[in-house]
């Protein structure tokens, strides 16, 4: 006879520091995901107390994967056979934790996707698919899905089956989460944001895996944040968390590595919501602005991974060569408006994508005095960006599709007083003010040039033998 388990005993056991049994956690999960408004298996209070005891306790390894697993099959999952049952495909994808101008994902799908279209394809090696479910801002860093809708007609909320039929046409497609796919995370994010148990690597483990898990990926590059900008606080916290997400892939069978990537400055030239993409589509069309250097090489550096994941390039760095021309060549290009059309969005709009930039209101911040740019507080410079009115307080808040601001110089580079530094959009010139100050108040300019850190600080990955 199969023993009840009683959420409060999973509450009282993780409270006094013990491990949890795979039965304890699975059934927490089920009671979470099938309970109903008049039958509470679990309360919001009890998943409350759950949360903060694994916040103050933290997971073994076992106990991590059991709960990402639970989460994982928690509701709709990605069955990559559906694509082309009689051919395999090599299903990969990349997750970034997060950072102010992050685009990479922009360029990163048309990349592969056009390599995976390529003809011929290299004997034995299977067609790629990139499944990107992506996000949307909140706090002080920017979402994909809000920068994909600045694209006129664009859909991120395809169903299932439009899902499948994109990627086999396409080869990648950009989403946003559906209502069942890991309704688990869904519920424990909601509360984690309310119960001060965000900051937890093994529940920020748990939440992004068993989402990107739930794709049926082959294999994952993850873009781990370090630096000012960066969610979690601090260089060793950061890499501890690569570390158990790796962990957790590998453990599930997917191919993992994590890149520690430098987050102390914007990525690229612009941050906001349509003027990353039109950086994006810059690049792709060619046009390769001095500002979008550390763009390019990280997406090629990420995308070089995948590449050779897939069986596309001997090594990484063969793989980042690959990249780079796959967008030099204009492949990338050819395989972004493909995906766009195929998520019913207007591709007119990138003929001119600077003339579909129309902010009401537009600001130049300038040096104070010659020097060289020092330092900043990345994440500071996000709030800016979020107060002109490109990201959003709470979820479910609107956002501005041409808020946002251009950076003109780059940590280490001299500057002369008078010289412009970064230039604030908005669509209300009366939010123009604040995030001026905050600016002005971050941006640090020195009489001697700073120490450059690496834009590629470290590689967490796992042997295999």
């Amino acid at each position: 006879m199969t023993q009840t388990i009683h959420p409060i005993d999973v509450i009282l056991h993780k409270r006094d520091g013990l491990a949890l049994t795979d039965a304890e956690i699975q059934a927490f999960i089920h009671a979470i995901v099938d309970r109903t408004p008049e039958d509470q298996l679990v309360t919001d209070s009890q998943i409350a107390s759950f949360l903060m005891a694994v916040f103050q306790h933290g997971l073994d390894p076992h106990e991590l994967a059991t709960l990402t697993s639970a989460m994982r099959y928690s509701g709709d999952t990605f069955d990559a056979s559906r694509i082309d049952p009689i051919t395999p495909v090599f299903c990969v994808d990349k997750h970034s934790t997060g950072g102010v101008g992050d685009k990479t994902s922009l360029l990163i799908a048309p990349i592969l996707a056009a390599a995976g279209l390529a003809s011929p394809t290299p004997a034995g090696v299977p067609g790629i698919c990139v499944p990107m479910i992506s996000g949307r801002s909140l706090g002080h860093t920017g979402g994909t899905l809000d920068k994909l809708e600045t694209i006129p007609g664009f859909n991120t909320q395809l169903t299932l089956d439009q899902f499948f039929q994109t990627l086999k046409q396409c080869g990648a497609a950009l989403v946003g989460q559906t209502p069942r796919l890991v309704p688990a995370d869904r519920i424990l994010y909601a509360l984690r944001d309310h119960t001060g148990t965000v900051e937890s690597p093994f529940l920020i483990t748990a939440s992004i895996m068993s989402k990107k898990l739930a794709e049926d990926l082959n294999a994952l590059v993850l873009d781990v944040k370090v630096g000012s900008g960066a969610f979690m606080p601090t260089y060793e916290q950061s890499k501890f968390l690569a570390e158990l997400m790796v962990q957790t892939g590998e453990s599930s069978g997917t191919h993992t590595v994590a890149l520690l990537t430098a987050m102390d400055e914007p990525l690229g030239r612009f941050s906001g919501n349509w003027v990353e993409v039109w950086e994006c589509v810059d690049i792709m069309r060619g046009t390769r602005h001095k500002m979008s250097s550390d763009l390019i090489e990280l997406s090629n550096t990420l995308a070089g991974w995948m590449l050779h994941f897939s069986g596309r390039a001997d090594t990484p760095d063969a793989g980042a060569k690959l990249s780079n021309e796959i967008l030099t060549t204009g492949a990338a290009y050819r395989a972004w408006l493909k995906i766009v059309q195929a998520q019913h969005g207007d591709i007119t709009v990138f003929e001119d994508p600077a003339a579909h930039h129309k902010p009401a209101a537009s600001r130049i911040l300038t040096a104070a005095t010659s020097g060289y740019l020092a330092s900043m507080d990345c994440k500071q410079v996000g709030w800016a960006v979020q107060r002109l009115g490109a990201g959003r307080a709470k979820p479910g808040d609107p956002v501005s599709a041409h808020a946002g601001i251009e950076m003109h110089a780059k940590l280490g580079d001299r500057l002369e007083a008078g010289q412009p530094l970064v230039t604030l959009f908005s669509e209300d010139e009366s939010l123009l003010a604040e995030p001026e100050a905050m600016l002005r108040e971050t941006f640090q300019i020195a009489a001697t040039p700073p120490q450059r850190q690496p834009l590629i600080r470290e590689v967490v990955t796992v042997l295999r033998h």
